[in-house]
C-alpha cells in the first residue's frame, strides 16, 4: 500500500477516498451436505471460526485496489484476516470484531427438515432481517445496524481525508456497511455483488 494521500490544490482540503468493501475468498468448510436446523447451527459454528479453502488467487482487481489503498481493515474472524493476509501480503491492516458477520440463527423447524447451508442460510437471514427472529443472546438486527454504524465511522474517517480504504469482510454485514455509507451520501461507483472475492467501491462528493 501506498502512504500517499490525494489533495485537490497546494493548501486545498483533501480530495475523498474511495471506501472499498471486499468479501472474503471460499471458506474450507463444504456446504454439499444436507442438515437439520440443529445441524445448521453447529455447521455454522464452525465456519464462524474456520478458515480458506487452500490453493485460491486473489483476482487482479481485488489485487490493483490493494496498491491502491491508503488503510486497510479487515473483519477479525479467521477467514477474513487469511484473505486480506492474501490480498495484501506484506501490507499492514487492521483488524476489528466491528465488522464481523451479523449472526445468521436458524428458525425453529421441524427436524426432519433438512436442507444444505445456502438454504438455511437464505431462510435463517430473511427471518433475522424481516422478522427480527434471533437466539439467546445473539445480536439483532436493530443491533447490528448500529455496529454498522460504528464499522462505517472507521471506514469513513481515514476516506473523509483523502486516503482510499480497503475492508476485507463478510458479504451480508458488508451490505449493511454499504446502506449506512449510502445513507451519508457515499455513491457506489463500481462493484460485482456478494461473491467470494468481489468488491463494491463507493466514493462521495
Amino acid at each position: 500500500m501506498t502512504d500517499l494521500t490525494s489533495k485537490s490544490a497546494e493548501g486545498s482540503a483533501p480530495v475523498r477516498g474511495t471506501i472499498t468493501l471486499a468479501r472474503h475468498g471460499e471458506p474450507a468448510l463444504s456446504r454439499k451436505i444436507r442438515l437439520n436446523g440443529d445441524e445448521y447451527r453447529e455447521w455454522w459454528g464452525r465456519y464462524e471460526v474456520g478458515g480458506l479453502l487452500p490453493g485460491q488467487t486473489v483476482p487482479d482487481d481485488l489485487q490493483d485496489i490493494a496498491r491502491r489503498s491508503h488503510v486497510a481493515f479487515t473483519s477479525a474472524r479467521r477467514r477474513a484476516i487469511e484473505s486480506a493476509t492474501l490480498v495484501l501480503g506484506e501490507g499492514a491492516f487492521t483488524v476489528d470484531q466491528v465488522f464481523i458477520e451479523a449472526p445468521l440463527p436458524p428458525p425453529p423447524l421441524p427436524p426432519f427438515v433438512r436442507l444444505n447451508p445456502r438454504i438455511w442460510g437464505f431462510i435463517s437471514r430473511f427471518c433475522w432481517w424481516y422478522f427480527r427472529y434471533k437466539e439467546a443472546d445473539e445480536e439483532t438486527r436493530n443491533q447490528a445496524a448500529e455496529r454498522a454504524k460504528l464499522a462505517a465511522d472507521l471506514l469513513e474517517a481515514p476516506a473523509q481525508e483523502g486516503k482510499n480504504v480497503l475492508l476485507v469482510a463478510h458479504g451480508f454485514f458488508n451490505t449493511m456497511i454499504a446502506i449506512e455509507l449510502k445513507n451519508r451520501g457515499w455513491k457506489k461507483v463500481a462493484g460485482r455483488g456478494w461473491r467470494y472475492w468481489n468488491t463494491r467501491a463507493f466514493t462521495r462528493d
